[in-house]
C-alpha cells in the first residue's frame, strides 16, 4: 500500500494511492464507518497503519476503487507530515560518497546526526541556498527514508521491520563547504549541525510505502539525480551499516519515537546550484518503483 498527504483546502489530509486517484481517510472513513485519523502523523502514532494495510490486502484494494478520490492531475502532494520528534542521518553510509569529502567510511559505529523539523519541505517545494557568505557549495543527496512505527528500545536485528511503518524517499542537504572549511583538507564532524540544518535542507515524500510491497530491501537501488541526469546510484546492500543494524543499534541507545525518520546515507551527493532540479529516485527486482522526490533550487544570494 502507498499513502500520500494531499494539500486540500487549506489542509494536509493522509489518503492511499488508487488507480483512478487518491483516496483520503476521510473517504475511506465514510464509505467503511471507521474512524482513523486524518493526517499521516497522527495515523502512524496510532499504528493504525498496519491494520489499513491487512484490509487493503484482503481485499480492500478493489473497495478502494468504489469510493471517492481526488484524481491525480489535481493532487498537490505536501510531505508526509511536518513534525516528527526526531529526523536522524546517517552519514558516509557508502564508500563512494566518503570518498567524497576525503574520509574512510565509519566501520564501528555509523555517522549520525539529528535534523531539526524546521528544516522539512516536501515534494516540489523549493530548497534555498543559504544567503550566508560563507556558504559556499550546498550539495543534495538522495537516500531511502525509513519510517519507524512505534515508541520503542531495544528492538532485535532479526525483527528490524516490526518497528517501522514503511519507506520514502529522501533529499537531505548539506552545505559542504562550512564542513570542510577554509583550513580543512577533509570534512569536519564538528560541523554537522549547522551544515546539515539550514532551513529546506531535508525534503522528503510523496510516498509512504508500507514494508509488505518491498520484500527485501537490500535489493532497492538509490539513486542520486541531477538535472535530470543520474549522478550517482547504488543499491542498499552495498551500505557499510545496513538497516537491520541502523535501526537496531539506535533503539538499544536513543530509542525510537514514532513517526521518526531514519535517512540512510546516499550514493553520493550532487553540487545544486541556482535553478537546479534535484531529484531522488529509488528502484528494485520486478519492475518496483517509488515515486519519485523532486525539488527545485533556488539561491538567496541571487533572489
Amino acid at each position: 500500500m502507498r499513502l500520500v498527504t494531499l494539500k486540500l483546502f487549506g489542509l494536509e489530509v493522509a489518503g492511499i494511492k488508487a488507480k483512478k486517484g487518491v483516496v483520503t481517510i476521510s473517504s475511506l472513513n465514510e464509505a467503511t464507518g471507521r474512524e482513523y485519523p486524518l493526517d499521516m502523523m497522527s495515523l502512524i502514532q496510532a499504528q493504525a497503519i498496519p491494520e489499513i494495510t491487512a484490509w487493503y490486502n484482503a481485499g480492500g484494494r478493489d473497495q478502494l476503487e468504489t469510493m471517492d478520490a481526488v484524481p491525480y492531475d489535481q493532487c498537490v502532494y505536501g510531505p508526509l507530515y511536518r513534525n516528527p520528534k526526531r529526523i536522524f542521518g546517517i552519514g558516509l553510509n557508502y564508500s563512494d560518497h566518503a570518498g567524497d569529502i576525503g574520509t574512510p567510511p565509519p566501520v564501528g559505529f555509523p555517522g549520525s546526526f539529528f535534523k531539526m523539523a524546521d528544516t522539512l519541505i516536501g515534494p516540489n517545494d523549493i530548497i534555498l541556498l543559504p544567503k550566508l557568505k560563507e556558504a559556499q557549495k550546498t550539495t543534495a543527496e538522495a537516500e531511502l527514508g525509513i519510517i519507524m512505527g512505534k515508541d520503542c528500545r531495544d528492538v532485535p536485528e532479526d525483527h528490524w521491520e516490526d518497528a517501522i511503518v514503511g519507506y520514502t524517499t529522501i533529499l537531505d542537504m548539506t552545505e559542504e563547504s562550512i564542513l570542510k572549511g577554509n583550513d580543512y583538507l577533509k570534512g569536519n564532524p564538528r560541523y554537522l549541525t549547522i551544515v546539515k540544518n539550514f532551513p529546506t535542507f531535508f525534503s522528503f515524500g510523496p510516498e509512504l510505502v508500507t514494508p509488505d510491497e518491498v520484500p527485501d530491501v537490500l535489493k532497492l537501488e538509490i539513486q542520486s539525480v541531477h538535472n535530470g541526469e543520474v549522478h550517482a546510484k547504488n543499491t542498499v546492500d552495498h551500505m557499510t551499516h545496513k538497516p537491520a543494524r541502523l535501526v537496531s543499534l539506535h533503539s538499544q541507545i536513543q530509542g525510537w519515537y514514532a513517526g521518526d525518520v531514519l535517512s540512510t546515507g546516499t550514493p553520493r551527493a550532487f553540487h545544486i546550484e541556482d535553478g537546479d532540479i534535484a531529484e531522488c529516485r529509488i528502484y528494485g527486482p520486478d519492475g518496483f518503483t517509488m515515486e519519485p522526490l523532486r525539488n527545485p533550487v533556488r539561491d538567496l544570494k541571487k533572489h
